[in-house]
């Protein structure tokens, strides 16, 4: 059995009520939201793990930090950076509290952004610098999206996802968090384009390659019957998932710059989605497109979260991270890698 006696306590939390954090739009002008949050109880667990000489150290960098070109590989040491910017209020751990709906400010911009705080790992993973090119290949919603704008680092952000119907959703997220003056094809283009084909037509392009793939989302899934991936109606969807899975990752790789960073993220539990993703688009980017890639090592960043998050044990390759389900947050599996050539 895959999670052996983890899985007891994964399923419990699998059917326990959802958990939301509140991602702060730095864009809004409302005041005092993050005190009004702090008051309620709420810590932002993305600067509760930091000390205050990291902090320090942080703020120096961003003040002599200029872009990085992505054709240089980076030192490890420069890869376990993470991103200040963003702030993600929770309320404190076995507290399902429910945040009171947004409000507008003067402009008409929601002060934050609900969603399972464990969504907000991959962006933080993603490690944008200041300058960086960013592919969001599948986008809709639009909850990472709005994460990786708020790090305001983002040179030029491609937001891609081959819905339609969810685009428009995206499109509508994004006008009621950021400014008109942000929202044109200079800084932000919004397409709704086959994933795959971004792989050839953006070639060796962007410094950062967000891959947060369709899955069985098992939570929903668990707890939701209307769209459930597991019905009997939708088994041979089900059964594409993985192929279509790798395929992305592959675009991903494509499109990611010598030296850039792609993370690969999906909610769902299944090694089949997982690591066996992974590991074939790994082999099929060598193997069809000469494209090496090399797994990096997230246990920095497990450790960073443990206050926050249940990260089960590595599963079978080491640089893998799999949070399990804790304090009711979702369930996130992601993997980062670097493009060598």
């Amino acid at each position: 059995m895959q999670f052996k006696d983890l899985w007891p306590s994964i399923r419990v939390a699998m059917l326990c009520e959802q958990k939301y954090g509140a991602l702060i739009n730095s864009f809004s002008s409302e005041p005092h939201i993050i005190s009004d949050l702090e008051a309620q109880g709420c810590k932002d667990f993305i600067s509760v793990g930091f000390s205050s000489n990291e902090v320090h150290q942080h703020s120096q960098e961003d003040s002599t930090t200029s872009h990085r070109d992505s054709t240089e590989l980076e030192p490890a040491a420069l890869q376990h950076n993470i991103s200040l910017d963003i702030k993600c209020l929770v309320f404190p751990q076995g507290d399902t509290s429910r945040f009171k709906p947004a409000r507008p400010d003067s402009s008409g911009l929601l002060g934050y952004y609900l969603l399972d705080a464990a969504s907000v790992l991959p962006v933080l993973a993603l490690d944008v610098q200041p300058g960086h090119t960013v592919l969001d290949l599948c986008a809709a919603p639009g909850g990472k999206t709005l994460a990786l704008l708020q790090t305001h680092s983002v040179d030029y952000l491609w937001a891609n996802d081959l819905s339609v119907s969810r685009t428009t959703r995206l499109r509508r997220t994004l006008q009621s968090y950021v400014p008109k003056e942000l929202l044109n094809e200079n800084k932000i283009h919004i397409s709704s384009t086959d994933g795959l084909q971004l792989g050839l037509t953006e070639e060796n392009r962007f410094d950062r390659v967000l891959v947060d793939v369709p899955c069985t989302t098992d939570r929903h899934s668990a707890m939701v019957e209307e769209n459930n991936l597991f019905t009997r109606s939708r088994t041979k969807e089900r059964q594409k998932l993985p192929l279509l899975q790798t395929q992305l990752l592959v675009a991903g790789m494509q499109a990611a710059r010598r030296g850039g960073h792609i993370v690969y993220s999906t909610c769902s539990l299944s090694q089949l989605q997982n690591e066996c993703v992974v590991q074939q688009a790994i082999s099929l980017a060598q193997e069809e497109l000469g494209i090496t890639v090399q797994v990096q090592d997230l246990r920095w960043f497990a450790q960073r979260f443990s206050d926050t998050f249940h990260f089960a044990p590595h599963l079978s390759v080491g640089e893998l991270v799999l949070p399990h389900l804790c304090a009711n947050f979702g369930p996130i599996y992601m993997c980062k890698l670097q493009r060598i050539n």
